[in-house]
Order: structure tokens, then sequence, then C-alpha cells
């Protein structure tokens, strides 16, 4: 038995990249007889987990339970800020290094999501490597780009992101882009990469037409069919929210944009004063839909789907959009190029680069609307299946230690 031990993820079923990651790989791998995951969960605090919310979970006590077969242990943590995030991956790890020691865990992976404990790396290599095991980490995006962090906080998400690549024992990097980018930066390190992205899949919602969730939810925001753009992601400064409002409220169309987005007044507020986008009565913010299917029947429904994420690798949201949204407006960066090729159409950040997009694409005609919505599903179906996905974290995490 392989025992894959998964730090980094806030919790399973949530927005983010990294929670939809561990609830897909958990998913696919839940009958598998020789991998058994053990997935850290924050107890308290943004983003917690709460297992009520979920089918299927068996409680092992206030802090443990199973799901997916998986077993999911939660951590608490304090308000401390932007430190809590080092705190949880920090106290995550130490739980991971008592469960294999009490347990006598044979050859255990230790998966780390994302670089936030640097200058605590090498202390936990050795410490897992004691214990017989390896340390894999995911590099995640460009996290010190990252507009919501103070400069100080940017420097020492760099420097964590150097010492995480120092000491790990494979880098699993789910970007081309990302993968180049840590083995130009990091050359004098000689790191270990391998490129595995993030899954999605091409199924329909299983929400009929007129099911009363979906047509509830219509006439809840003022929308309907096909006569609406869409976003979804966390609302925060570099998934260019300012942007896509502001030029959506310059184009010409007659169509609504619904942005389907986390919770956070003040950035709400400040993006007000500066675009006065409540007097659009075209935008609307539609606040989070975590009802999968009804996610999906949303997407498959709207005219086209706007994607401003300028920082990460492959983004889950994108994965999804191109799967279930026939026009997907991107913005154009390396990982999204890398990502949908010519499955999409891209805008840059120049004023009325995307107005001048979006009023082009209310006039495009049906058969070429299709011909991108069938390039989009090849593309999601050929690189990005769940099932291949999970394939090639199978053997990564089952290949015998020489």
């Amino acid at each position: 038995m392989q025992h894959v031990y998964i730090c980094g993820a806030k919790s399973l079923a949530a927005y983010g990249g990294f929670e939809t990651f561990v609830y897909k790989l958990t998913e696919y791998h839940q009958h598998h007889k020789n991998i058994k995951y053990h997935i850290a969960c924050k107890a308290n605090g943004s983003g917690c987990m709460d297992e009520n919310k979920l089918a299927g979970v068996r409680k092992i006590n206030d802090l443990e339970f199973e799901f997916h077969n998986a077993h999911c242990f939660k951590i608490s943590v304090p308000d401390i800020g932007s430190a809590v995030a080092i705190y949880y991956d920090i106290q995550a790890l130490k739980f991971c290094c008592r469960h294999i020691r009490e347990n006598k865990i044979g050859h255990p992976v230790v998966y780390i999501l994302a670089c936030r404990i640097g200058p605590f790396m090498r202390h936990f290599q050795r410490e897992i490597h004691r214990l017989g095991g390896r340390v894999y980490v995911n590099p995640d995006g460009h996290e010190f780009q990252r507009a919501c962090w103070r400069k100080v906080i940017r420097w020492y998400w760099k420097k964590s992101e150097q010492l995480m690549v120092k000491h790990a024992d494979l880098l699993v990097c789910d970007s081309l882009n990302i993968q180049k980018y840590i083995e130009k930066e990091y050359r004098q390190y000689k790191p270990k990469t391998t490129f595995i992205a993030y899954g999605s899949d091409t199924a329909i919602s299983s929400l009929a037409d007129n099911d009363m969730k979906f047509t509830n939810w219509l006439e809840e925001k003022g929308v309907s069919v096909n006569q609406y753009y869409m976003c979804c992601g966390r609302f925060v400064p570099e998934n260019s929210f300012e942007i896509m409002i502001r030029e959506f409220m310059q184009s010409s169309s007659v169509k609504d944009f619904v942005i389907i987005t986390t919770d956070n007044k003040k950035f709400l507020e400040e993006l007000n004063r500066k675009l006065g986008f409540k007097k659009d009565k075209r935008i609307k913010f539609a606040g989070t839909v975590y009802d999968q299917e009804l996610l999906k029947k949303i997407r498959e429904n709207a005219y086209g789907y706007f994607h401003g994420h300028t920082v990460g690798g492959t983004n889950p949201s994108l994965l999804e959009a191109l799967g279930s949204t026939k026009l997907n407006l991107l913005v154009d960066v390396g990982f999204n190029r890398e990502v949908a090729g010519d499955a999409a159409l891209y805008w840059s950040k120049e004023d009325g680069s995307l107005a001048e997009l979006i009023d082009k694409a209310d006039k495009m005609n049906n058969n070429k609307i299709e011909e991108y919505g069938r390039k989009a599903e090849q593309r999601i179906k050929k690189n990005y299946s769940w099932e291949l996905i999970a394939g090639k974290y199978e053997k990564i995490f089952c290949v015998k230690k020489r």
C-alpha cells in the first residue's frame, strides 16, 4: 500500500485549484487498491473544511473523517493574518510525520501544494527521509507576483519558493511554463521536475433545462439562457476583475455579465469607486455557486466565458469553462495560451482590447461559435481529462524507491 499525504489545500470541493485537485484525485482513486490518501484540511478560518456539506462522509472524530476513502484530518489555525497559511502547512506536516511514525507507514510520499514554508523545508525533508519517505512539491504559480501581497510578503514568497525547490525530491509542475521557469530560475539546484496538469471533464450537467435549481437561479439573477457572459473565480485583483468589468461597461453588448465569485466587500467597494459599475444593470454579482452540477449548467448556458487569471499555472476554472462553454475569451498570458491554444479568443490588458473583442463575439455566427466549442472540448479530452491526470499521479506516487 502506498500512503500519500497531501498538504496545502484548505478543503475539498471548494473554490481554488488545489481544493478542486484533491477532491477529484481522491474521487478517481477512491477504489484504488494500492493508494491510501491522507488529506490536510483547515478546521477553521477562511476557506475551512465543512464536511457536513459532503455526501458519503464517515466521521472518525471531531478533527478526522473519511471521504472518497481518503483519511482527512483537520488542522486548527489561529487568527494571525497572512502568516496563517505558513502555520497551517507546518502543523499539517507535523501531523503527517507523527502519523507516519506512530502507524509505522513504510515509504510514504508527502506532497506539499505551493511554496509557503521554504525556511522550514530542510527540516521537514530530513525528517521525512528519516521516516523512509519522499517529498514532492507543487510549486503552483508565481505567488510572489500576486497584487494582494505587500512588498515584504512578496519577498518572502520568492525566497520560500527557492528553498522549497532546493529541498524537494520532485517538483510536480501543473504548467509547462512553470516547469521551464523552475528549471531555468533554479538550475543551480538541478531540480528534478515533471509536468502533470490539472484535470477537467466534458460531461454535461446532470440538471435538465427545466430543473428548478437552474431556472430559479436564472430568475433570481435576472438573466436568460445564452444571453449572458460570465466568469468564475476568487475575487482578487490578479484575476483581472477591474479590467473585465471596465471593458464590459465600455462594450456595446446588450447581454449581461454574471460574476460568480467569493465575498470581498473591501475590493468590491474599491472597484465601484473606480468604475461605478453599480449603475450598469448588465453587471451582476451572483455570489458563489458550490453545487457543481448547477455551476456546470450555468457555464453550459452562457453565451461566453471570460477568464482573467494572470498568476498561476493550469487553472481549474479555465479547464471547466473549456469543457462546458463554447466561446471563451481569455487574457493573453502564457498559461492560458498553453491550455486553450486556438480553441479560444484572446484579449490584452490594454484599454479597449476586451471591449472590442466582446463586440466582435456578439456578432459571431453560430457555426463559428460551435467550431470553437468543438475545439475546446477536444483539448480537454486529449490533454486534461481527470482520468488521464489521475493516471499520471498514480505513476509518480507508486514508483518504487531505488
